[in-house]
């Protein structure tokens, strides 16, 4: 009998986990999630390491922050060992995924410093480090789509190195991510490198578009504008796979496809609904088309299994209910524009404020075993 998971994935979304921790590696769940809920591969971010390694209940680091105590190591040292040996060994569990998906899927993701979202040639290098001491073919470096980030996902694409592109909140800027990516494949390419062995995703955000633009629709207050709740991230996210259908249809992409690249894979990131009041899998069943990966928060996976309906695509017929969506909004003197550039700004500050609390956190348990 076939589940909802299962359903999704026949329909060509990848299920990916957002989320990881030491003990959901050693203790079986996520070989189990690959199992049963048709798991095919994980991101992560600096919150979700923040919450694994400073869970009081979670005693899997401590041998290690014992060790590398004694070795005199940074707190930045430390996480950095702490999480790229949790990367390489999710890697490892996904690696038969990632064979049996012709090397598309059983992929995880670590994200470079988020102090370094506005350094374009730091990025670029701590990509080339994570890139290195992982050493996993499946891995996935996150480069945020700043303005600085933009650059260094062109330079880390053409130096073989496959990407996430996290944190996009807008058209605009999943266009200038797409044409940083297309940018570093042929860099790539002149360079001798196989272009199959570049993947990249472009994570593309979506309750977050809907908590702010709703927030604003409420102060504005009219009925038309009430109407208009919750349908800007849906909007936004299925004019974003318009504009991956087009631009991968257009003649330079075409020329790298042939050359043996692969797509870019938009992402559906930021699923978890916030509003109580919406269905919990909104943002999972109403973004299904073949060739995009969705990452869910596990509580959202098992709403997903449980009892999520999915009725094939819901994405390739509903542009121009999208761009009427958008009309509203303008009517209705919503600032789209500001309202990504808020989010790029917050996401960027709350991975900052995550990165921050891990390190001091991990300094203080460095210091106690001092």
């Amino acid at each position: 009998m076939s589940t909802p998971t299962a359903d999704l994935a026949a329909a060509g979304v990848s299920i990916w986990l957002d989320d990881l921790s030491r003990t959901r590696i050693s203790s079986g769940n996520l070989a189990d999630l690959i199992a049963t809920r048709d798991v095919v591969g994980v991101t992560t971010n600096p919150t979700i390491f923040a919450n694994a390694i400073t869970n009081p209940d979670d005693t899997s680091y401590d041998a290690q922050v014992t060790e590398l105590a004694a070795s005199g190591a940074t707190a930045e040292e430390a996480v950095f060992a702490a999480t790229t040996q949790d990367v390489g060994a999710a890697l490892d569990v996904f690696r038969p995924v990632w064979e049996a998906s012709g090397h598309v899927d059983g992929r995880v993701s670590i994200e470079v410093s988020p102090d370094l979202a506005h350094d374009t040639a730091g990025t670029v290098a701590q990509a080339k480090q994570l890139w290195a001491k992982i050493d996993r073919p499946n891995l996935l470096v996150k480069i945020p789509a700043t303005k600085a980030g933009l650059p260094a996902i062109a330079e880390a694409i053409g130096a073989g190195i496959s990407v996430n592109v996290t944190l996009i909140f807008s058209l605009e800027r999943y266009a200038e991510v797409i044409e940083a990516y297309l940018t570093g494949l042929e860099t790539a390419k002149a360079a001798g490198i196989d272009l199959s062995s570049i993947h990249s995703v472009a994570s593309f955000f979506v309750s977050r578009v809907d908590t702010e633009t709703d927030k604003r629709l409420s102060t504005v207050g009219t009925d038309a504008a009430e109407a208009l709740k919750s349908k800007a991230g849906l909007a936004n996210a299925r004019l974003a796979y318009e504009l991956f259908e087009q631009t991968f249809a257009g003649e330079r992409a075409q020329a790298l496809l042939a050359a043996g690249a692969n797509p870019q894979r938009p992402l559906w990131a930021s699923t978890g609904v916030k509003d109580p009041a919406l269905p919990d899998t909104l943002y999972v069943t109403e973004l299904v088309a073949a060739g995009v990966v969705n990452t869910m928060p596990e509580k959202t996976l098992e709403a997903t299994f449980d009892h999520g309906v999915v009725a094939g695509d819901t994405i390739t017929g509903g542009y121009e209910e999208a761009r009427a969506v958008f009309a509203g909004l303008a009517d209705a003197g919503i600032d789209f524009a500001d309202v990504t550039q808020v989010l790029e700004d917050e996401g960027v500050a709350k991975f900052i404020d995550s990165w921050h609390d891990l390190l001091t956190q991990v300094a203080g348990a460095l210091d106690t075993q001092r």
